[in-house]
């Protein structure tokens, strides 16, 4: 299609990437647009490795982002990101009657750090930005409910985040058997937890994995453990957890994914989730509470279905004593087929391209 669409995003990191090559087959006129460099984005630890992605110059003070305008203007459809900190949107959502241009706003409906607060009582700023604007990308369908009560009319959509690679991790399966496996890494534990993740924030409620690796046998349960970051502890102490660091090597992380028959994450649950569905783990955390922040990927969580969902330490220890094979078997085709079904980037395409079509037709 020759529709103009500019998307403004802070960085695009490797795992965006098939999101944004499929819409480029889909509209033929897409710009990316990144107002953080390369190198900022390295040091932050995202890779981006998108061809054909524009710099955007701007200027920043404790996040709040003012940004050059003139490259998004070309297009007829400007893809704007759902915060209230970029000034410069702000500027164009009110002054849509003078460039004429259609904005769709792309983010999180709803503030990680206030979820328990908004998701009764939507924030104001978000909710002036959202009626400024002609259509919204959400992540999740408990944001676009919590939104379409407030504007049933105006296109807004839950692209259902999803990841780079994901069709791959589906269709999985090792050359050898789990015993194998376990025997190349030096697992050896009955059942064995994975946790994918960055160590890059206080959110993972991190005391809550080491109280749960101190809790459970540890000649039953392993742990895997892929991820650095500031905030890691050191594993050394514990002879059953087997960390592998930071991990860029797929054919590796297959492999690991296969061992582990259940991924655990305490807290600020996200895309990391996605990733372990479709390799078919069902998923363990705690509930959403003031001091276990999770991201919107929560919701993705089917509490008995394809994954489980605690109050406490002792809980988890009770419940993952009494779980038998079968039932993780079972969670495990349905984590699979939640994803197969819902979380896939031709997913995320195809709803995206919903608004787009939807709003230059206003």
């Amino acid at each position: 299609m020759n529709k103009k669409i500019a998307i403004l995003q802070p960085e695009v990191p490797h795992f965006r990437n098939e999101f944004f090559q499929l819409l480029r087959q889909k509209f033929s006129g897409l710009s990316i647009h990144s107002y953080v460099t390369a190198e900022r984005a390295k040091r932050d630890g995202f890779n981006m490795t998108l061809d054909g992605l524009n710099y955007v110059p701007n200027i920043s003070w404790h996040y709040i982002v003012l940004y050059s305008p003139w490259q998004l203007l070309k297009a007829d459809v400007m893809v704007l990101m759902l915060t209230y900190i970029h000034i410069t949107t702000w500027l164009l959502l009110f002054t849509k009657f003078i460039h004429r241009r259609k904005i769709i706003l792309w983010g999180q409906g709803i503030s990680v750090g206030r979820y328990l607060k908004e998701e009764k009582k939507p924030d104001w700023k978000l909710r002036l930005m959202i009626r400024l604007s002609d259509g919204v990308w959400l992540y999740t369908e408990k944001e676009v409910a919590i939104w379409k009560r407030l504007f049933p009319d105006k296109p807004i959509v839950s692209l259902n985040n999803s990841l780079t690679g994901v069709d791959e991790m589906l269709g999985y399966e090792p050359a050898v058997n789990a015993k194998a496996l376990k025997d190349k890494y030096g697992v050896q534990e009955e059942v064995v937890f994975i946790f994918c993740a960055r160590f890059e924030n206080p959110y993972r409620r991190i005391d809550l994995l080491l109280e749960t690796i101190k809790t459970l046998d540890s000649h039953k349960y392993g742990f895997i453990i892929i991820g650095e970051g500031q905030y890691k502890p050191d594993f050394s102490q514990f002879s059953n957890v087997h960390d592998f660091g930071a991990l860029f090597d797929t054919s590796v992380k297959h492999e690991l994914f296969s061992i582990a028959d259940l991924y655990f994450q305490p807290g600020w649950v996200g895309l990391s989730i996605v990733e372990a569905m479709a390799y078919g783990k069902p998923v363990l955390t705690f509930r959403r509470s003031e001091h276990t922040l999770q991201c919107v990927e929560y919701s993705y969580i089917h509490e008995g279905e394809n994954g489980l969902i605690f109050d406490t330490v002792d809980q988890l220890v009770y419940a993952v004593a009494a779980l038998t094979p079968e039932a993780i078997s079972q969670m495990s085709v349905n984590a699979k087929s939640f994803v197969r079904n819902n979380i896939r980037p031709k997913i995320m395409v195809q709803r995206a391209a919903s608004v787009i079509n939807e709003v230059t037709q206003l």
